[in-house]
């Protein structure tokens, strides 16, 4: 069911960026790739070792990718992260440590004001099973699975884009969870008799990425998603996703990225992500 959900909201991204109107930039009415993963790895190994420790290993790979079409009077950016990594530390099978994609399309009609109107679609899940540490019965739990629970996001208003670094949009947004085994995430707590494993929400919208190169090597990237209910204004969803890349050369980078996420369905604390890496990075686009 998910895929035709996905192609209902691709066919009339697609119909619309192709309208040809002009040829002033190279990339006008052209389909513009981009691709680059990463690959990180870290070891360490003991033997005879008198101080103690365990041996370790950890991996993850990151790719980022994007498709954009712009004419003169559309434009249509289509973005994707896939990230995923393991843990192994011992004897211990390894654990996901990384896990997660998000896909985000944009349609923006260019109207020649300070703001353009635009319509949003985004898809969040996880890629493989993702577990926690139960500290009661002291063992890892299955918490999540692809798509389970899964997100799609669709928002319309106003979008803009004027600054070099810097693209925000605000709009009316609606949210659709969908679940199979882990219904904590879909299900109403109002309804006693019922569990269920779809919820639809409506609200407000706001997105805003940031790309600022602040010197000759150094990249920071930035995506801030806010998401508020109608009948809770109070609370927001909060996605703060940041990145520092420093270009060692051609093909080593140094990645710092620090997430930050508040959705009150998840957990009643802030949760918070942070890794530092050093591995090899691929333009493959």
């Amino acid at each position: 069911m998910y895929k035709y959900l996905l192609l209902i909201f691709f066919i009339p991204f697609i119909a619309f960026a192709q309208k040809d109107t002009g040829e002033k930039d190279p990339n006008l009415n052209k389909w513009v790739p981009k691709g680059v993963a990463g690959f990180n790895i870290s070891q360490m190994a003991f033997s005879n070792w008198a101080q103690g420790g365990d041996n370790s290993m950890t991996y993850s790979i990151v790719g980022n990718f994007s498709l954009d079409y712009k004419s003169e009077s559309m434009a249509f950016t289509n973005s994707l992260k896939v990230a995923y990594g393991q843990t192994k530390l011992g004897d211990d099978d390894f654990r996901t440590n990384d896990n997660e994609l998000y896909l985000e399309n944009v349609l923006a009609k260019r109207i020649g004001w300070a703001v353009d109107p635009y319509f949003s679609n985004t898809v969040r899940t996880t890629v493989a099973p993702g577990y926690k540490f139960d500290k009661d019965i002291e063992k890892y739990v299955q918490q999540s699975n692809f798509f389970d629970p899964g997100y799609i996001s669709q928002s319309l208003g106003f979008t803009y884009n004027k600054l070099e670094s810097v693209q925000t949009r605000l709009g009316v947004g609606f949210q659709e969870t969908f679940a199979t085994d882990y219904l904590s995430y879909t299900d109403d707590p109002e309804t006693k008799d019922e569990i269920e494993d779809f919820k639809f929400e409506t609200g407000i919208e706001s997105v805003t990425d940031v790309e600022y190169t602040f010197m000759d090597n150094m990249l920071y990237k930035s995506k801030l998603r806010l998401f508020t209910r109608f009948d809770a204004l109070d609370v927001w969803d909060v996605r703060f996703d940041n990145t520092i890349s420093a270009k060692v050369n051609k093909y080593i980078v140094v990645n710092l990225n620090v997430l930050v996420v508040y959705e009150k369905s998840q957990s009643i604390k802030t949760q918070v992500k942070e890794a530092l890496q050093l591995g090899v990075t691929l333009n493959i686009f």
